[in-house]
């Protein structure tokens, strides 16, 4: 298969799958055994080009929060028509930098401490069935507290905490999904809201994602390495990656407003079931 293709299914495959709480990782090794494996860079390169499509989705949101944080008065939102005061901005603004700020400490202390799994089919299938059945366990509990307290959309210190801990349990963890811990983190912490639990997961991994794709081409930049990279491929996968996540991620909106995350965590105990059977234990 041409090289430009198989960096457009990988792109694909990425945009789809990174946002839905389904675990990108364990759809790209899945691809790579037929697709051939990517470098790191790539493999990160190609999650920012996804978390592109947060950014055009939330840019008037984004805009708002940041011209309300600024000290401007009762900012309205063209779209949801939602009044975003400078008290509620500023809260807001600060909770996204505190969950940013737990990721990056975590993720230097991982780092520091050598602690990571390998990209092993076996662990990323049972992290794929922990998953699952973590998602079901959180709604459950989300679905009786809304009953019994009302829907709450507010996000608390504690659950910016959390989510900013999830990302640091999902990069150590590969199959955990990124959107899949922290959305459902948040829900087991006190938002009842999916809607609300899922659009701070979703801004919270803009600077994640893209201080992520940083980190590792400085890193290649200072060993030396950026001249192994295929760049015609990136950019072709890349592309890709931010259309398809643009529909995964405006689909998926549209999804849980009248649907429950049950149907994805089905999903993912029967990806784990078709990663231990047709991928070798080695790959």
């Amino acid at each position: 298969m041409p090289e430009a293709l198989n960096a457009l299914l990988l792109g694909i495959i990425e945009g789809i799958t990174e946002f839905l709480p389904i675990s990108s990782t364990g759809h790209l090794i899945i691809a790579e055994q037929w697709l051939g494996h990517r470098s790191v860079l790539f493999n990160v390169a190609i999650q920012a080009a996804a978390i592109l499509a947060v950014v055009f989705i939330y840019w008037r949101k984004l805009l708002a929060l940041a011209q309300a944080f600024m000290g401007r008065r009762d900012v309205l939102h063209p779209e949801t028509q939602e009044i975003i005061s400078v008290a509620f901005a500023r809260d807001f603004v600060l909770k996204l930098g505190v969950a940013f700020a737990v990721t990056v400490v975590g993720m230097l202390v991982v780092k520091k401490l050598g602690w990571e799994l390998p990209d092993k089919v076996r662990p990323i299938a049972y992290a794929l069935v922990i998953g699952a059945v973590w998602m079901v366990i959180a709604e459950h509990f989300a679905a009786k507290r809304a009953a019994r307290e009302g829907e709450r959309t507010r996000i608390t210190w504690t659950i910016a905490i959390l989510v900013g801990l999830a990302q640091v349990i999902a990069g150590v963890f590969p199959g955990t999904s990124r959107s899949a811990a922290t959305i459902f983190v948040a829900l087991l912490a006190g938002c009842t809201s999916r809607a609300a639990a899922t659009e701070f997961a979703f801004l919270v991994g803009i600077p994640t994602m893209f201080a992520a794709t940083g980190y590792e081409f400085l890193s290649l930049t200072k060993d030396g390495q950026l001249g192994q990279e295929n760049w015609t491929s990136l950019g072709i996968a890349s592309i890709a990656s931010a259309v398809t996540a643009f529909i995964a991620v405006k689909w998926l909106l549209r999804y849980i407003q009248t649907h429950r995350f049950t149907a994805f965590s089905m999903y993912r105990a029967l990806l784990a079931g078709v990663l231990l059977a047709l991928v070798p234990a080695a790959a």
